[in-house]
């Protein structure tokens, strides 16, 4: 109970104890913990609201005491506040928007998926992001930083030179069209201008992979959550044509082909381009050296690389002996070894690389000349290929739909891309709902929503948003309608103009001369959409006698929480209000509170239920029939989200064989696409063939199809000739099995129907052992 004065202090820190660091606040100061010194101190999360001063604003907080010991706890005994609600995280986990609204399974997967996309030709940062985009791109070291403060001297697509303070030139080199370890390409392209003043850190040079040094994995599309004619059946996605036309999620891809000529035993192996029994026709497009041509088109099985190999010698005869003197080694015995495109692959080569044994010692031992061709080739979007969201929502392409065939909105802008919306309540993911929405807002009011992860936006900020982008389509709409009647009036010819948008130009443009605005503030104004959009809006507003400030937020406006809160309450209300009105449902509210945005959104919704016009808050779209021009029963949930091109491409697993290799000693065909192997028939295949008692089809299955060698070539040979095709034989497999148990000891013999024993061919017939008697072979003596 004593207060602790000068003196005592002064005794108190003669004691031998230990000291102990009491800071009754949330300081800046940054201490770091192991995991195991975590376990000791209780520690808040970094999103438990602090004031100016650095208190705690509520008596408890969230905290974390232990690896399995998660409560409220009184704010007196926290120890430690996290720095960030992001360090609890990965890198990949926090580049997903709303992870906290996903489900540990599917976030786990959305992680893991966007390590496998494909960097696109045009590369778009999310609409809805986290704000870690920019810090994972620098630190990947695929964009090119400043390292000086200076200025841009030189910019071409190969280089950028900057000029710091002190004279010096720094040039820093840019990669273009490189192949990655994924056979996906890097690139880099400038992003600064001659005579740019740059700063240390600042971006140069975008990879294929960023945007404006943002991570730009994937492309931003207008999506809707909707059952579509059974297309979208187990999770397949649906894809507009003008996706496909327009390059949106096209990727290039390089692929690395090798041939090495070795010293061999029977001589050395040699790159030409006199190749035996090869035409001419197969050789237009290689070098004298017989190496292709830099930008040849090259398909499956075309040669790359001419390379013969020397053949084993036999002893000559007098009649070669004299061919070899006449034209010396061309008469050689020679194989065709050459490198040729495998089956299934296609594309342009792009760089040729030769390394002999005179320019580089380091070639593998025995190896003379190594000659690497890189084949590239452009992949468009197409059924099969694999995609996904940042929230494990993958599926695969079913159909790529012309664009006059899918929903469209009340505007008659086409969908983009359909998911199935039952692929969002069983997996738990609503994190892409509350993207789909928010990326709405985002992209109708002209912003970049960054929501960081546990410490995101909230269901009512997202609502105010869309409220704010559904009174700017209004009031845009509006515009439009003004503006073609203010020419109409004027007797001006609307047919030389090309849109609605220059339409709405010129309007604005007439009327801002009209009240004398600045030359340099209607630039400003009109210098795109997206400024034209919001200056009309707040135009709009005060027509209603509005206060625009009231309503509107934009990402430049300094605002506290308190103060947006109240702002978002105001804008939904306002909107829900105008939404009555606009529908001709305004005298529903009478008796209603209208200060009161309960009672308001109680009669809205009654409303929308009974007229099915989705609410402006709700984030559903009214959507048409593409094909009937009719709309659907119930309002759809529309949006933006980002949605990424996996690296699961069907080009490269799609396979079809006819005849090919076959295994040794099963004699059935070899399994997988890079051994042009068959399809397996298995276990469950042959059930199904049973269940529906298809004996014959089983029986080719099993025999000709597979393994009876003397019935496949003759299948083969009658299908040729037109024949009927004769009776299947006896499987090798049977034979093998045969083998097996003869080699276990037990005396196998097959028996057809005419009671004779079966030969499978590769039996050998041996002469009997002599009958050498007790006596070994010694011959009997005389006295016997």
């Amino acid at each position: 109970g004593d207060e602790i004065d000068d003196a005592m202090a002064a005794k108190l820190a003669t004691l031998d104890r230990p000291m102990i660091k009491i800071v009754p606040r949330v300081s800046d100061e940054i201490v770091y913990l192991t995991a195991d010194e975590e376990e000791q101190y209780t520690i808040a999360q970094a999103n438990a609201k602090v004031d100016e001063q650095g208190y705690f604003v509520n008596d408890r907080a969230s905290v974390r005491i232990s690896q399995h010991d998660y409560r409220r706890e009184l704010v007196t005994r926290v120890d430690f506040q996290d720095v960030s609600p992001k360090q609890i995280v990965g890198v990949s986990a926090a580049l997903i928007p709303f992870l906290e609204h996903d489900d540990a399974n599917r976030a786990l997967m959305g992680s893991n998926m966007q390590s496998q996309a494909v960097p696109l030709v045009r590369p778009e940062a999310p609409i809805v992001s986290t704000g870690m985009e920019y810090r994972a791109a620098r630190d990947s070291g695929q964009v090119v930083q400043a390292q000086h403060d200076g200025q841009v001297v030189s910019v071409t697509s190969q280089r950028v030179i900057v000029r710091d303070g002190e004279g010096e030139e720094h040039v820093y080199p840019l990669r273009r069209y490189t192949r990655s370890n994924q056979s996906t390409t890097i690139d880099q392209h400038p992003v600064v201008l001659k005579g740019q003043w740059v700063q240390k850190g600042d971006v140069l040079a975008d990879s294929s992979s960023t945007e404006a040094g943002e991570l730009a994995l994937g492309q931003n599309v207008l999506v809707a959550f909707l059952s579509w004619e059974g297309a979208n059946f187990e999770d397949a996605i649906i894809i507009s044509e003008e996706m496909v036309r327009h390059d949106r999620f096209t990727s290039i891809h390089i692929e690395k082909y090798e041939v090495e000529a070795r010293d061999t035993k029977l001589g050395p192996e040699e790159i030409t381009r006199d190749i035996p029994n090869v035409g001419e026709d197969a050789l237009k497009d290689l070098d004298e050296r017989g190496i292709i041509r830099i930008g040849a088109e090259v398909g499956p099985n075309d040669i790359l690389v001419g390379k013969i190999t020397p053949k084993g010698e036999t002893e000559l005869t007098p009649e070669e002996k004299l061919l070899r003197a006449i034209f010396g080694e061309k008469a050689r015995e020679v194989r065709d070894s050459s490198l040729r495109l495998p089956h299934g692959s296609r594309g342009k080569v792009v760089d040729i690389r030769e390394f002999t044994r005179e320019n580089h010692q380091d070639l593998s031992a025995g190896v003379e000349q190594l000659v690497r061709v890189s084949v590239a080739q452009t992949r468009k979007l197409q059924s099969g290929d694999k995609m996904a969201g940042r929230h494990g929502n993958k599926g695969v392409i079913s159909q790529v739909v012309p664009i006059e065939d899918l929903p469209f909105l009340s505007d008659g802008t086409p969908i983009e891309i359909v998911l199935n919306p039952l692929g969002v309540p069983a997996r738990m993911n609503i994190g892409q709902v509350l993207e789909t929405h928010l990326g709405w807002a985002a992209d109708r009011l002209g912003f970049r929503a960054i929501t960081p992860v546990f410490d995101g936006a909230k269901e009512q900020q997202i609502a105010a948003e869309l409220a704010r982008s559904w009174l700017i389509d209004l009031a845009w709409e509006a515009l439009g309608q003004v503006a073609i009647a203010a020419m109409r009036d004027a007797e001006f010819d609307t047919s030389e103009l090309d849109d609605d948008l220059e339409v709405r130009t010129l309007y604005l443009r007439a009327l801002m001369d009209e009240e004398g605005v600045d030359e340099g503030e209607a630039e400003e104004r009109l210098r795109s959409v997206r400024a034209m959009r919001r200056y009309w809006l707040e135009r709009w507003l005060m027509q209603q006698e509005v206060d625009p400030t009231s309503l509107l937020f934009w990402e430049d406006d300094e605002r506290i929480e308190e103060e947006s809160e109240v702002m978002d309450v105001e804008v939904i209300r306002f909107t829900l209000l105008h939404w009555l009105r606009y529908h001709g449902q305004e005298a529903v509210l009478e008796g209603v509170e209208r200060s009161d945005l309960a009672a308001v959104e109680e009669v809205a919704r009654a409303v929308s239920h009974k007229i099915g016009w989705p609410l402006p808050i709700s984030g559903k779209m009214r959507l048409y029939n593409g094909k009937t021009g009719e709309p659907f029963d119930k309002p759809v949930t529309v949006g933006v989200i980002n949605m990424l091109k996996l690296a699961h491409l069907v080009e490269d697993k799609v396979h079809a064989r006819s005849t090919g290799p076959y295994s040794l000693v099963t004699q059935q065909p070899l399994g997988g696409k890079a051994q042009f192997g068959g399809q397996r028939f298995g276990e469950m295949e042959v059930w199904a063939l049973e269940a529906y008692g298809a004996a014959h089809t089983l029986q080719e299955m099993l025999t000709i199809k597979s393994d009876d060698t003397n019935g496949r070539t003759k299948t083969y040979e009658a299908i040729v000739k037109g024949e009927k095709i004769t009776e299947a034989g006896v499987p090798e497999s049977f034979r093998v099995l045969v083998k097996e148990l003869q080699s276990l000891g037990l005396s196998v013999e097959v028996i057809n129907e005419e009671n004779e024993r079966m030969s499978f061919g590769k039996e050998e017939e041996k002469d009997p052992l002599p009958e050498l008697g007790f006596g070994l072979g010694v011959l009997p003596t005389a006295g016997d």
